[in-house]
């Protein structure tokens, strides 16, 4: 089976070690919906707790329930599996309604029910808060977890994409490359060798952006992302004022999520890309040309992950670590910064 890379780390070599996901209880996650439903129209908004409980598979367990096609029954993203996650689903109201009072299934539990004119989409939520708990040999003294801590609060991590976005034994990256070598398979699996493939090669390119220390500061060529927006503009020339942005968390650069039209970025930073992409590893190579053949639109994502409400607990043998962090962030890209976890 194909493995990951080693990808290089921002603030160096991990300030302690333990394991994750002893328990689902050790992995909690609490979605942030961003917006207040309205309380009327033609979806129930169901706010559920789950545990060890699959989101795709619960999603089928309520359309079932409301006697829907599953296609109507909406969220906004996918939660772990292995863990305690709180997340709103919207559920198309059939004629007569749904007694939700009859809902029952193991590791499930309904917290609040409303009403929304809308169905809940795919990322249309703001973000998740995380609990998590490392259990073991923690073996690092608090002062040495606080400067870490401390360091991550201010520079935020890089915004790798997490190894669960590979698959189990990273066996996603042979999908991506059968389906963009021309195997025919479904179109769930399709879209999923797809992301695989952008997901690699965006990580691959901030690696070398991490290796040269410029995952947190702007190149010349850059597209520059505004913190908290989808806003992106082109940074063809640096000056103080940009810098001094970037230094303080409201810019962060960018760099090309692979595919038609890429790279986005210009000069230094598109030469950097370029040559990460057209590297002869097995994977990096093919999945560019594969995407661009694909018809894949390329896009931009920001390179840095500022991570809000961070803090710690460390007991004997238990470090309990909380954070935010926006939608289409992997809390484990944290973890890896902080923690040498199995």
């Amino acid at each position: 089976m194909p493995a990951l890379p080693d990808w290089a780390r921002a603030h160096g070599t991990p300030a302690c070690s333990g394991a994750i996901r002893s328990s689902a209880a050790d992995f909690i996650v609490e979605e942030t919906l961003g917006f207040e439903p309205s309380d009327d129209g033609e979806h129930d908004f169901l706010k559920l707790e789950k545990t060890d409980t699959n989101t795709d598979w619960l999603a089928r367990q309520l359309a079932r329930h409301a006697g829907i096609p599953a296609r109507d029954v909406g969220f906004a993203g996918l939660k772990d599996r292995r863990a305690v996650t709180t997340q709103w689903f919207s559920v198309r109201r059939p004629s007569g309604g749904t007694d939700w009072q009859t809902f029952a299934l193991d590791g499930v539990r309904i917290l609040d029910i409303r009403r929304n004119a809308r169905k809940l989409r795919r990322g249309a939520h703001s973000g998740n808060r995380f609990r998590i708990a490392i259990r073991g040999n923690v073996g690092a003294e608090g002062a040495a977890i606080d400067a870490r801590v401390a360091a991550i609060a201010t520079r935020g991590v890089p915004n790798y994409f997490g190894e669960q976005r590979f698959g189990r034994d990273a066996g996603n990256l042979s999908l991506a490359l059968d389906v963009l070598g021309g195997k025919r398979v479904r179109r769930h699996e399709r879209s999923l060798a797809l992301s695989t493939a952008r997901s690699y090669l965006f990580n691959s390119i901030l690696d070398a952006r991490v290796r040269e220390g410029s995952w947190d500061r702007l190149v010349k060529g850059d597209r520059a992302n505004l913190d908290g927006s989808a806003s992106v503009f082109a940074v063809d020339e640096l000056s103080s004022e940009l810098e001094l942005r970037a230094a303080a968390g409201d810019l962060h650069p960018t760099a090309t999520l692979w595919g038609e039209g890429a790279p986005l970025s210009t000069f230094d930073a598109a030469a950097l890309e370029v040559d990460v992409v057209g590297k002869d590893d097995g994977y990096t190579a093919n999945f560019a040309a594969g995407l661009v053949a694909a018809r894949f639109e390329a896009a931009s994502r920001p390179l840095r992950l500022p991570v809000r409400e961070i803090g710690t607990e460390l007991a004997e043998d238990c470090l309990s670590i909380g954070f935010w962090l926006p939608r289409g962030a992997f809390a484990t890209s944290v973890l890896r910064e902080l923690v040498s976890y199995r």
